[in-house]
């Protein structure tokens, strides 16, 4: 079987426009004037411009983490369970030492490591773990766990453990985003991973659509079935104000802020709301997509078919461009060596406009688009080499 029929195209165009969209996250979080001001989402300071800058990346976590699922069920129609037992096992540790590391140095340009942010690498190498032995189940079982995860975390939100311990620690990673101190180097948990364990044992449910004993007619109905019944379900929960979200909504000064106080749900961790808003859109993106693809498509397929690699290059690129716009600006770009955090790191007279920062959003995608094409083609002729399908 050739590797283009081996893979789905439209899970990689899924992936590769989710990943374009992540880049305007991490070039505003870099450029934008007020990135450090405000919260985005906080509906008091912010305007339309900017929430909606940042809502529309909430769909690439979820994404990204379920299609990494529903890639592991694609894996195992071709490996025994061992064997996709142990690849995820190894990827997923593999995932966990590169945040650690590699992408925590990109972020930061600290070679200190003085601050170590869980963030959504991390979290997907743990959830892959996870799913290292959740393939061992039956299918049922595994989608079982997932929805019960995913329905049932939000009833967990009442409970905290403070202090700096292990017991601590080790809940705020499984359902609490909260900062810890160990050995003078700060950890916080971004990502808490029990509601994305959920998110990934669906993903791998979701795999079973795509064999050869399903019609495309079938899946494309099954998933855009899926997709508009968790947008029905997600409106539903959001209208009542009853379960499945920290924060209810409410009516605002005017209909647009009102619209954003309904969309505004939890990421950190992703509430029941939050996944069944940007899941339901991805499901039925790939209904829609379930097609043979143009032209137009060869960007975000090169793009998703190449996630790592994409994530690691543009992480440093765009931290090298805030330094190169520090200097140029007359800011000390020693500034640009962060110690404490993004959030805490805010040079004075530092940082653009919207607009600039959608140009240089721009300019990112358009520099990363050669070099992902480049290694796209390279890692599909060179199967030989094992060590490809970690990065």
């Amino acid at each position: 079987m050739s590797n283009k029929a081996a893979r789905i195209e439209s899970i990689d165009l899924l992936r590769g426009v989710v990943i374009v969209i992540m880049v305007l996250d991490h070039v505003r979080g870099y450029f934008h004037a007020d990135v450090f001001l405000f919260d985005p989402t906080d509906l008091t300071k912010t305007s339309a411009a900017t929430f909606f800058t940042r809502w529309i990346t909430h769909f690439c976590a979820p994404a990204f983490v379920l299609l990494a699922g529903t890639s592991a069920a694609l894996t195992g129609q071709r490996k025994s369970t061992a064997e996709l037992s142990k690849f995820l096992l190894t990827r997923g540790l593999w995932l966990m030492f590169l945040e650690m590391t590699i992408i925590n140095f990109g972020w930061f340009f600290n070679p200190h490591f003085d601050f170590n942010p869980l963030q959504v690498i991390w979290a997907l190498g743990v959830c892959m773990v996870v799913l290292a032995g959740l393939v061992h189940l039956p299918g049922k079982l595994i989608l079982a766990i997932g929805l019960i995860i995913l329905f049932g975390h939000n009833a967990l939100d009442g409970i905290h453990f403070d202090g700096n311990s292990f017991s601590a620690f080790l809940w705020a990673e499984l359902h609490e985003p909260k900062i810890f101190q160990y050995a003078g180097k700060s950890f916080r948990t971004n990502y808490p991973v029990l509601p994305w364990i959920g998110i990934i044992a669906l993903g791998y449910s979701i795999g079973g659509l795509f064999t050869s004993k399903i019609s495309s007619e079938k899946r494309r109905d099954n998933l855009m079935t899926i997709g508009l019944s968790s947008i029905l379900l997600f409106l539903i929960l959001r209208g009542i104000n009853m379960y499945g979200n920290l924060l209810p909504w409410s009516m605002q000064k005017d209909i647009p802020f009102s619209i954003m106080s309904f969309l505004n749900t939890t990421k950190y961790p992703p509430s029941l709301q939050f996944a069944l808003m940007t899941l339901g859109p991805a499901m039925i993106f790939l209904s829609i997509m379930e097609k043979p693809l143009g032209k137009w498509a060869q960007p975000f397929l090169h793009f998703g078919r190449v996630p790592m690699f994409f994530y690691i290059i543009h992480i440093f690129l765009i931290h090298f461009l805030v330094l190169v716009f520090m200097a140029v600006s007359g800011v000390d770009w020693h500034e640009g060596i962060i110690t404490k955090g993004l959030k805490n790191w805010h040079p004075k007279n530092f940082g653009y406009s919207l607009t600039v920062v959608y140009t240089i959003w721009l300019g990112v995608i358009l520099f990363m688009y050669p070099l992902c094409k480049w290694y796209d083609k390279y890692k599909t002729s060179r199967k030989d080499k094992w060590w490809l399908s970690y990065l």
